[in-house]
């Protein structure tokens, strides 16, 4: 099964069609919702319903997730009866699957009750496909269109030292580069505030579209990024680490214990990532659709500056 651990909750939907083939008179007995077995519809629609809402347990590498909505609706046409599910949920993954599997249960169902007005041939299952999806990313992009200058600054004595080796600034790097981030720098220094500072106006003034401290967000006497970057910041915008935080909460009781910032330090964007592999890990996975979507918004603002 796939670990969509590191996923970002939003809110999905998927909607999928299946074809039920009967002859007229079975059609009929579908539009009058009657049959021995009782309405054929409403059994057909329960079925639909029940089966998005257990479709991990019928598909093995399938995720469990919460069904938020789910409905089926029917449409009655000359040889066919034309089946549509839509299922909704705010989770890591899509509900493609449950929708294709309501509806494909639903025109099982009609099957099962119109098999004794029918011969065998006059029955059938026809195509069955997801027609929409909404959510993840189709919806909230990873990856820019065009690629946007950053700069990743490790901060920590023990990697600037040589004594340990960056995992989390060279994760948020290789992160970025992925996303499509060039040109993309990358500087360790000490916990010196005067170094940080100095290393964060150099890229704000060579105009660096976002600029990622990592580590010296925490409650150590030495952890002083925050303070640091906090007065350069013209444009707060706290709700990205606020986003953050709460990720990570999900994940580790610890998150708390960042005291990152963000903002915009005139043209540039600056977030301060906590210094733990995990920590940095985790932070990027939350905010990177967010950090794609303001940068692009910013470049189009820019652009139609003046």
């Amino acid at each position: 099964m796939k670990d969509v651990g590191m996923k970002p909750e939003t809110l999905r939907s998927a909607t999928a069609t299946a074809s039920f083939h009967a002859p007229g008179h079975c059609l009929r007995r579908i539009a009058e919702r009657d049959t021995e077995k009782g309405d054929p519809q409403a059994s057909a629609r329960i079925a639909g319903i029940l089966a998005a809402k257990r479709t991990d347990e019928l598909l093995p590498l399938c995720h469990p997730l919460p069904i938020h909505a789910a409905e089926v609706h029917f449409t009655i046409e000359d040889a066919r009866v034309v089946i549509e599910a839509e299922v909704h949920t705010i989770g890591p993954t899509g509900v493609e699957m449950e929708a294709l599997t309501a509806a494909s249960m639903a025109a099982l169902t009609l099957y099962d009750m119109l098999k004794p007005y029918a011969e065998p041939e006059e029955l059938a299952i026809g195509e069955t496909r997801l027609v929409d999806k909404t959510g993840g990313k189709s919806d909230f992009k990873r990856t820019l269109k065009q690629p946007l200058s950053a700069q990743v600054l490790m901060v920590s004595n023990p990697v600037a030292d040589g004594n340990k080796p960056d995992t989390a600034g060279r994760g948020v790097f290789e992160g970025l580069e992925t996303a499509g981030f060039a040109p993309l720098g990358y500087e360790i220094l000490p916990d010196d505030a005067d170094r940080v500072r100095a290393a964060v106006q150099t890229a704000i003034d060579a105009g660096t579209q976002l600029v990622v401290t990592v580590g010296g967000t925490g409650i150590g006497p030495k952890d002083r990024v925050v303070e640091t970057v906090e007065p350069m910041l013209t444009t707060p915008m706290p709700g990205l680490m606020e986003a953050a935080r709460a990720f990570g909460q999900r994940r580790t009781p610890y998150a708390v214990l960042s005291r990152g910032v963000s903002g915009f330090a005139g043209n540039s964007l600056v977030v301060t990532f906590p210094g733990s592999r995990s920590g940095a890990a985790e932070t990027l996975a939350a905010l990177l659709p967010s950090l794609v979507h303001v940068l692009e918004i910013h470049q189009r603002f820019a652009g139609h500056a003046g």
